[in-house]
C-alpha cells in the first residue's frame, strides 16, 4: 500500500477537478456525491498504508518525480510516510469524509454547493501535500494551498462584506507567518544544502555540519513563526474568530483536524532540530501557555455559539504548544487526534443547533433545545464532556498528559495550565447549559421550527462522539498501563525530549486534583446558568466580551498608522512624484510638438525662406568649423 500513497491525494485533486470545470451545471446532489467519494477513497487508501506502518514500523520516502535539480542543489518531489504522516493521514481524511457527508444536507439549499465542494477537495488535497512532503518545500506548498482554501471557503458568501473582510484578515495574517517559514527553510537550505527531512536531520545527528545553538534557536523560531500564523497563537491569533464567517462544516475543517494543526505538525516533524534549540523551546511553551489562557479567558464572556468554540480552538491549540515546549511531542500529538474528534463533534453540533435555529447563533436567544433534540445534545454532551478532561472521555487522557509533562518541566506553568483548563471546564458548560437546558428563550417562530437535524447531519455527530469517546484509550496513562500504544507506534518517528517522569503517587495526585476542580467548575457553570441574566457586562467582563480589545489595539497601532502613511505615499510619492514626472513629460512633449508644428505653415514661400535660412546656417557654420 506504501507505493500507493500518491492516491492519497490525488482522489481529492480529482474531485476539486470535475466540481471546478462543471460546478455551473452540474446537480448540487452529484457534486456533494462526488465531493464525499474523492474523500473517502483516500481514507479507505489511508488506513492500509496505516496498517502498513504499524505492523512493519518502518519509514518509506516515495519518489515520485525530480522537482527541482540546480548545482548541488536537488529537491525531488516525494512523500514521507511514516507512524506520523500515516497518522494525520487517517485524522484528515477520516474527519474530512464526515465533514462532506455533513455538508451534503447542511449545504443542500446554497446555489453554490457544487463549488463548495470544490473547495473543500481542493483543501483537503493541500494538507494531505503538507503532511505528507518528504521535504520541506512540498510542505509549503500545502502550507500555502490550505492557507489559499481558507480564504476562499472563509469567504464563501462573498457578496457579505463582513465575510469577506474576515477572509482577507486570515489570509494577511497568515501571510506574515508564512513569512517566517519562508525565512527559517533558507537558513536551513543555506547551512545545510537540503532541504529533505532525511538529510536535514541526519545531518543534525552527529552530521559533517556543526552549527552553533544560536543557529538552531533562530531556525526553529523561523519555523514557529510559520506555526503561530497556521495555528494561531499570540500575536497572530485573531484571524482565526473571525474565520467563523464561512460555513460551519468549514469551520469545523478548519479549526479541528486539518489547517490549524499544521503548525503542531511542522514541529513534532522537525522535533530533532527543536530537541537542540532550547531558546526556542522556552518560546513555544510560553506562547503557547499565554495563548492558552488569553483564549480561554475571552471565551468565558462571548455570546455567539461558534466564537465560543473559536476562541476553545485557539486555546486548545495554545495547550499543544505547550506540551511540544516541554519537550512532550508525541503528547501534543495525542491531543491533536483527540482534539479533532471533540472539536469537529461540537463544530458540527453547533451547526445542527443553527440549522435548526434558522441561521440563529446568539446563545442567548436558545435554551431547552435539548428537548427537541436529542440527538445532537447529547453528542455535544459527550464532546463537552471530553475537552473539559472528564475521566473517560479521550480529552481527560491528553490533557493529563499535558499538564502531567508541564508539571514535571515546571510547577508554575502548570499551575497557569490548570487555570486554563478550569476556565475550559465552565465555558464550555455554560455554552451546553445556555443552549440545551432550561427555557426557550428565542421567538414563537424559532420554537415553532425547532427539529433534530437529519441523519446526513446527525450520523457524523454519533460517530464523532464515540471516538470522542473511546478515542484516548490508545494513551493511557503510566499509572494505569506501562504500555502506551501511541507512543510506541510514534517513537521511530517523534520521540519526548526531557525528563517527564513522574510518581505513581504524584500523578495520581495531579489526576484526583485537576477532577475535582474541574466537576466544581462545571458545578459553578451549572448554578450561574439556571437562571440567566444577560445585563450589559461591566469592568473586567465587558473587557472579556470585547476579547481584550486586542483587535482595537492592533487596529490603532498597524492597521492606521499603514493606511496613513499608504495615504501619504500615494498623495505625494504616487500622484505628485511618479505620476507628477510621467504626466510632466507627456505634458512637456505635447506642448513642444504644439510649438513646432507652427512650422508648417502650407506656403510654398515660407518653406523656400526657410531653406535658404537653413543653407546659410550650414554653409556658415562650416565655414568656421573648418577654419
Amino acid at each position: 500500500m506504501t507505493n500507493l500513497v500518491w492516491l492519497v491525494p490525488l482522489f481529492p485533486l480529482i474531485g476539486f477537478l470535475i466540481n471546478g470545470i462543471g460546478w455551473r451545471k452540474m446537480p448540487k446532489g452529484a457534486g456533494g456525491v462526488i465531493g464525499s467519494l474523492a474523500i473517502l477513497a483516500s481514507f479507505a487508501v489511508s488506513l492500509g498504508i496505516f496498517f502498513e506502518v504499524k505492523s512493519s514500523g518502518t519509514s518509506t520516502v516515495v519518489h515520485l518525480f525530480d522537482f527541482i535539480q540546480s548545482g548541488n542543489l536537488y529537491i525531488p518531489f516525494a512523500f514521507q510516510v511514516d507512524a506520523l504522516s500515516s497518522l494525520f493521514l487517517l485524522i484528515i481524511t477520516g474527519i474530512g469524509f464526515l465533514i462532506h457527508v455533513y455538508s451534503t444536507s447542511y449545504m443542500h439549499d446554497d446555489e453554490g454547493m457544487v463549488k463548495y465542494f470544490a473547495y473543500l477537495n481542493l483543501f483537503v488535497f493541500s494538507m494531505l501535500l503538507l503532511v505528507l512532503g518528504a521535504n520541506y518545500l512540498i510542505m509549503f506548498i500545502g502550507w500555502e494551498g490550505v492557507g489559499l482554501c481558507s480564504y476562499l471557503l472563509i469567504g464563501f458568501w462573498f457578496k457579505n462584506r463582513d465575510y469577506t473582510n474576515a477572509a482577507k484578515k486570515a489570509f494577511v495574517m497568515n501571510r506574515i507567518g508564512d513569512l517566517g517559514f519562508l525565512v527559517g527553510m533558507l537558513l536551513i537550505l543555506f547551512n545545510y544544502g537540503t532541504l529533505s527531512y532525511n538529510e536535514f536531520f541526519g545531518q543534525l545527528n552527529g552530521g559533517t555540519v556543526q552549527l552553533s545553538s544560536n543557529m538552531h534557536n533562530w531556525i526553529a523560531i523561523c519555523l514557529f513563526i510559520g506555526a503561530m500564523g497556521k495555528s494561531a497563537q499570540i500575536p497572530l491569533y485573531t484571524w482565526l474568530p473571525d474565520a467563523m464567517a464561512g460555513p460551519t462544516p468549514v469551520s469545523a475543517l478548519i479549526h479541528a483536524a486539518t489547517m490549524v494543526t499544521a503548525g503542531i505538525y511542522m514541529i513534532a516533524r522537525s522535533n530533532a532540530l527543536y530537541s537542540l534549540a532550547p531558546m526556542a523551546l522556552n518560546l513555544v511553551a510560553v506562547i503557547g501557555l499565554a495563548t492558552a489562557i488569553l483564549a480561554a479567558s475571552i471565551a468565558i464572556r462571548q455570546y455567539d455559539i461558534k466564537k465560543v468554540l473559536a476562541y476553545s480552538t485557539v486555546s486548545q491549540l495554545g495547550f499543544m504548544f505547550l506540551a511540544l515546549g516541554v519537550g512532550a511531542y508525541t503528547t501534543a500529538v495525542f491531543h491533536v487526534m483527540t482534539h479533532a474528534f471533540f472539536k469537529a463533534l461540537m463544530f458540527l453540533g453547533s451547526g445542527s443547533v443553527i440549522h435548526a435555529m434558522g441561521g440563529e447563533q446568539d446563545i442567548r436567544s436558545m435554551g431547552g433545545l435539548g428537548k427537541k433534540m436529542k440527538i445532537t445534545s447529547i453528542t455535544f454532551l459527550i464532546g463537552c464532556l471530553a475537552i473539559a478532561g472528564i475521566p473517560g472521555f479521550s480529552g481527560f487522557f491528553s490533557k493529563d498528559e499535558i499538564l502531567a509533562a508541564t508539571y514535571a518541566h515546571s510547577p508554575v506553568m502548570y499551575y497557569l495550565a490548570l487555570g486554563a483548563a478550569l476556565m475550559t471546564a465552565f465555558y464550555m458548560f455554560r455554552l451546553y447549559f445556555l443552549t440545551f437546558t432550561g427555557s426557550f428563550r428565542g421567538t414563537h417562530d424559532q420554537e415553532h421550527h425547532l427539529h433534530e437535524s437529519p441523519a446526513a447531519m446527525t450520523i457524523p455527530l454519533i460517530v464523532l462522539a464515540i471516538m470522542s469517546v473511546i478515542g484516548g484509550y490508545v494513551g493511557l496513562p503510566a499509572v494505569i498501563s506501562e504500555n502506551h500504544t501511541f507512543n510506541t507506534y510514534l517513537a521511530p518517528v517523534v520521540a519526548n525530549f526531557g525528563h517527564h517522569h513522574l510518581e505513581h503517587s504524584t500523578e495520581w495526585m495531579l489526576m484526583g486534583l485537576s477532577t475535582g476542580l474541574v466537576i466544581i467548575m462545571i458545578i459553578v457553570a451549572y448554578n450561574a446558568t439556571k437562571k440567566p441574566n444577560f445585563k450589559e457586562n461591566t469592568g473586567l467582563a465587558k473587557v472579556l466580551e470585547n476579547k481584550w480589545y486586542v483587535d482595537e489595539l492592533y487596529d490603532a497601532i498597524i492597521v492606521r498608522p499603514l493606511l496613513a502613511l499608504s495615504s501619504a505615499l500615494d498623495r505625494f510619492v504616487e500622484k505628485m512624484g511618479i505620476d507628477g514626472v510621467v504626466n510632466g513629460v507627456g505634458k512637456t512633449v505635447r506642448w513642444g510638438s504644439d510649438r513646432v508644428r507652427l512650422l508648417q505653415t502650407g506656403q510654398v514661400g515660407f518653406y523656400i525662406f526657410m531653406m535658404v535660412i537653413g543653407m546659410t546656417l550650414l554653409f556658415t557654420i562650416s565655414f568656421f568649423w573648418v577654419q
